[in-house]
């Protein structure tokens, strides 16, 4: 199903440029992609995994729908599955990012995958003419669904870069008149602050995490350009995108519904998202969570006014001395202070046994700052029982290589420095 439909595009669009392979300066048109795809060997096992931001990645992922093989994007340094392999009509394996624990694999058919991208191109206005800048990685859900599906079932052209690095942004985006930019917060940070954000850029979007907001006003103020934030999961691809033409005032808004997904509050209060692009199950244990188009999450939200408001992660909650508190609604008050450049609040077990759990603040600052400034600052806003009683300053808060911020790692790293 998958590979007709991309000979399709591949007819519609045969000499026209597809990819472009900024680590190896491959440059292939659709026809000359088809032929790499189809002089490459047939697998030999029943797995195909694609690795690397490379043309050599999406070959991989044409030779698994050629020859109809399971087909599983790996980051590199990722193990393949160590699974019993699903049976058609499954066809893909995605790995979920380990924010809030283990990974685990999702099953999806033909039909779910192309329900995403469809969902995707249509709510985002992808175009043929502005090629989409690949920086991220290609095995994440995101980059999969909104690089690699759109270029091999709607012919939007890919540039892959080798190097998120300002020179490299440049020159990559000297190759089209007009691009779609898509980077996490930290590419966007980074090269907001060295100037390097291509003025042609006619469509900007930040994936991963939503923008900070100072940051998504900053970018807009100096170049005109409003970044789009998306909202997405592994198990049901796209759910949300911020389609406004002006920065956001809220932080915690991740915009409407996208085309073709239905997004609902459930009985916990979590967000429950339906439409033919959730998967069709977790692999190989199932979990009424995916079940039956249905992709129960653990984020908390409110629907308001059309819009979709993420008010923190119900696995997040913290048991401080019986009294629950989201992380997020501390870090929203500590990243105002003005020293703050990144901050990250979870919770550790308490050295008291009547508290439950200690408040643990992770900052990176722009000056030197002591807890003692964080702390007054934080009571004039905070109850006294929700600020931090440990804090870690670090140099920055790095996210994970997908492009997000796993309160489960940062835990076990704060945990291993106080035991050291």
């Amino acid at each position: 199903m998958l590979y007709e439909r991309w000979l399709q595009v591949v007819t519609a669009r045969r000499d026209e440029l597809a990819l472009v392979d900024d680590g190896s300066g491959r440059r292939l048109t659709f026809d000359q992609l088809r032929q790499e795809a189809e002089n490459a060997e047939a697998p030999t096992g029943g797995l195909v995994c694609a690795l690397g931001p490379s043309a050599g990645f999406v070959i991989e992922v044409l030779r698994a729908w050629r020859h109809q093989v399971l087909l599983c994007p790996l980051e590199p340094g990722q193990e393949p599955p160590a699974v019993p392999l699903p049976r058609p009509p499954i066809i893909h394996l995605k790995s979920t990012s380990a924010t809030t624990g283990r990974p685990r694999w999702v099953a999806f058919t033909a039909e779910q995958l192309e329900a995403d991208a469809r969902n995707i191109v249509l709510t985002m206005g992808l175009r043929p003419d502005w090629p989409n800048l690949g920086f991220i990685s290609l095995a994440h859900s995101y980059g999969f669904s909104s690089l690699v599906l759109p270029l091999l079932l709607h012919g939007i052209p890919l540039f892959l870069g080798a190097s998120p690095l300002p020179e490299a942004l440049r020159q990559l985006a000297s190759l089209a008149p007009a691009i779609t930019l898509p980077a996490v917060p930290a590419l966007w940070r980074a090269w907001h602050q060295a100037g390097v954000v291509p003025p042609h850029t006619r469509l900007a979007i930040s994936v991963g995490a939503p923008l900070p907001l100072e940051l998504e006003a900053q970018i807009f103020e100096s170049s005109g350009l409003k970044v789009h934030n998306f909202y997405g999961a592994t198990e049901c691809g796209g759910i949300a995108y911020d389609a406004s033409n002006l920065p956001r005032q809220d932080s915690e808004c991740v915009g409407s519904e996208m085309s073709g997904v239905s997004v609902r509050l459930g009985d916990t209060g979590c967000l429950e998202i339906r439409g033919p692009s959730v998967g069709a199950r977790y692999w190989p244990e199932p979990d009424p969570t995916v079940h039956d188009g249905v992709y129960r999450t653990s984020d908390l939200g409110e629907l308001r006014d059309g819009l979709i408001f993420l008010r923190g992660r119900l696995s997040d909650a913290m048991n401080v001395a019986g009294r629950k508190v989201a992380p997020q609604s501390i870090e929203r008050v500590l990243a105002r202070h003005p020293a703050v450049i990144e901050c990250l609040v979870f919770g550790v077990p308490s050295t008291l046994a009547d508290r439950g759990e200690a408040v643990v603040a992770c900052v990176a600052a722009s000056r030197p700052v002591d807890q003692a400034e964080l702390r007054g600052f934080l009571l004039d806003h905070l109850p006294a029982w929700q600020v931090p009683r440990e804090w870690w300053f670090v140099d920055a808060i790095t996210p994970n290589q997908r492009g997000k911020l796993s309160r489960a790692q940062w835990r076990e790293r704060f945990l291993q420095v106080r035991v050291d």
